[in-house]
């Protein structure tokens, strides 16, 4: 039996947050229920009838849906896990016929592209373990298993930059040259650009930098971004328990590691098929594919390292694994510019000036994401997900006066919360740790403001475009209109940062079960609100809506019950005479008190009776318990921490 607390503070006039949570519930719903009619067809699949010409697209079409069932989680309808199942089954069969899975995996591709690709199955794994377990398993072996082609123990490397299902899927292009965009030489430059003198431009067909070269240096081997193949095995590992796969991670990463402290802290971006940094590129340390000099630099390294650094701590309990990404990430900061944003050699505009809008002409820091010969360019501002991560995970003195000193060095103001939707459904981070500093106490209700925005945004540009018969340069449109939002939800009922975009597992401090329902998420009507996330005081405040009906749920420490709850102090109203007598008018201020409770597990049942809430004052013990998709619905045998 759980422990229980009963709430009996009554809710007499329901906080804007709580109102606004549970209107963006109901908006959400109807939403995904619209671009499912009008975008996917039959089985699931989405409405495409063209061909895929090239490596690209698989993740295209599985981002559309990914944070589907992570709305189930979050307390969506009870219908959508099933829907989000069907979608999953639907495209793996088109793109299976588009020639562009194996045994329903991708058949070799980079990992920036496949770690965005596979958290739509990482949800669902999250959301029904049961079901998904044999495919968590089977597509971790591609990688734990050395008979599939792709790891190699001895010299500890992912064999090569593109890796999958199909061992036979080599290099980095099918044809004689890069499939080469004008617009990538606009935004990224060319690959290995210090391989051909500095005037020197020939015919894209011809050129080196696109053709064999390209292929022998950066097609082989292994490199940074094929990190991100750690949250494919950690996920086989939440759901099994298997040590195997823990020390598979264990190896892998300890092998970047070292080669990170061989290079004066400072993550490489590629090993050679010998085991040797750089031994492709002439020792450079940089210059892999998906790496430090193409094209995407820190963002692309620097979510790949984290998604390992985190899987790493998670199978060893050993925080310093997260120094695969310390390191790098403080040089950059040693780096910075105060700029604005408009004056900068970003390659990444387009994700910039809906973020910032007026204050790209604001002077702020600015930190580099790349390095090549020349040295470290391509400045933005700092991406928040890395370091608000970082600090999530340890809540350590170190990472938060990181955060401090980035946000001192900020020309804008933290607390401004903007109507936007980045491509990783994130990028609201500043706003909601200034929430949690306490300098924004109405960032809730604009989150969920911004929130409503996005998803009008999307039902507007849905209605525009669910004709049209999409082409394959254009198949980004999907994921442009799908119109469920879950940042604001995760950041304000889990209290957890979005989750990382490029293959990474979900951070929370709590998370929910429907008792009544025994399904995950919030139950009808009842809201959640996350202030606080410090271990001795994570403080959660949960309202009961409904006017009528009771409602009860189970909190749940952590995203994978990885954190033990050692008690809980509560808000009480033990005093009923703020009803007021049969001729009073009016009713006077409840008088609350406070009890606690000694909880020693990851779980907390809650009684709501009708209109009423309460604030729980939780103290964490965390990752103390090895993390697992137990539920607290199973038999204590069944859920038993593997």
């Amino acid at each position: 039996m759980l422990p229980v607390i009963t709430a009996s503070v009554p809710l007499l006039e329901p906080p804007g947050w709580a109102t606004a949570q549970r209107e963006l519930f109901g908006l959400l719903d109807r939403a995904w229920r619209r671009f499912a009619r009008d975008f996917t067809g039959p089985g699931g699949r989405l409405r495409y009838t063209g061909e895929l010409t090239s490596r690209d697209g698989v993740d295209d079409f599985y981002e559309v849906f990914f944070n589907w069932p992570q709305l189930y989680l979050l307390g969506g309808a009870d219908d959508l896990l099933a829907q989000a199942e069907r979608h999953w089954e639907g495209v793996t069969r088109q793109l299976t016929e588009l020639g562009m899975l194996k045994d329903e995996y991708e058949r070799g591709y980079d990992w920036f592209h496949q770690g965005e690709s596979l958290l739509l199955l990482y949800f669902l794994c999250m959301a029904a373990p049961e079901r998904w377990a044999e495919r968590a398993c089977r597509f971790a072996e591609l990688y734990v298993d050395p008979r599939h082609g792709n790891y190699d123990p001895e010299h500890r490397i992912i064999r090569r930059p593109h890796n999958g299902s199909d061992p036979a899927r080599e290099g980095l292009f099918d044809g004689d040259a890069y499939p080469w965009l004008p617009k990538e030489a606009q935004m990224y430059g060319f690959p290995l650009d210090w391989i051909l003198p500095a005037d020197a431009e020939p015919p894209l067909e011809a050129d080196p930098r696109l053709g064999e070269e390209m292929r022998r240096r950066m097609g082989s081997g292994d490199t940074a971004v094929n990190l991100a193949a750690t949250g494919l095995v950690l996920n086989a590992w939440i759901v099994t328990g298997e040590q195997r796969y823990a020390d598979w991670i264990t190896e892998y990463v300890g092998a970047w590691r070292e080669r990170a402290s061989a290079n004066g802290g400072i993550l490489p971006d590629n090993v050679a098929p010998d085991g040797t940094v750089g031994g492709l590129l002439e020792g450079r340390w940089y210059g892999g594919h998906y790496g430090w000099s193409w094209p995407h630099g820190w963002y692309s390294v620097g979510h790949a390292a984290l998604v390992a650094a985190l899987a790493g701590a998670a199978v060893t309990g050993d925080d310093s694994c997260l120094d695969l990404v310390r390191p790098a990430l403080d040089e950059l900061i040693a780096h910075g510019k105060v700029m604005a944003f408009a004056e900068a050699d970003s390659s990444i505009t387009s994700k910039w000036i809906p973020q910032l809008a007026e204050d790209v002409h604001t002077p702020t820091l600015h930190v580099p994401f790349r390095r090549n010969d020349n040295g470290w360019f391509d400045y933005n501002p700092m991406l928040m997900a890395v370091p608000t991560a970082l600090w999530h995970h340890t809540v350590s003195d170190t990472d938060r006066k990181r955060i401090e000193r980035l946000r001192a060095g900020a020309g804008y103001d933290w607390r401004t919360v903007r109507s936007f939707r980045s491509k990783e459904e994130a990028g609201h981070e500043e706003p909601w740790l200034a929430f949690l500093a306490g300098d924004d106490p109405a960032y809730p209700e604009k989150i969920l403001a911004a929130a409503q925005a996005q998803v009008r945004h999307r039902l507007s540009r849905m209605e525009r475009y669910r004709d049209w018969d999409v082409p394959e340069a254009d198949i980004h449109l999907w994921q442009q209109s799908n119109p469920v939002v879950t940042e604001a939800l995760v950041q304000l009922t889990w209290g957890g940062p979005q989750v990382v975009y490029n293959g990474g597992l979900q951070q929370a401090r709590v998370r929910y079960y429907d008792a009544a329902a025994q399904r995950p998420g919030l139950p009808p009507d009842v809201a959640a609100l996350v202030s606080s996330i410090d271990p001795d005081a994570t403080v959660v405040d949960l309202v009961n809506l409904d006017p009528e009906s009771p409602r009860s749920l189970i909190v749940q420490a952590g995203a994978f019950a990885e954190h033990t709850i050692r008690s809980v102090e509560h808000s009480v109203c033990d005093d009923a005479s703020w009803i007021g007598d049969l001729y009073d008018y009016g009713h006077t201020a409840p008088t609350t008190t406070s009890a606690s409770k000694t909880v020693d597990g990851p779980w907390l049942r809650v009684e709501l009776p009708r209109s009423s809430t309460v604030r729980l004052t939780l103290r964490l013990d965390l990752r103390s318990q090895a993390p697992s998709y137990r539920t607290p619905f199973e038999t204590p045998d069944e859920g038993e921490a593997p």
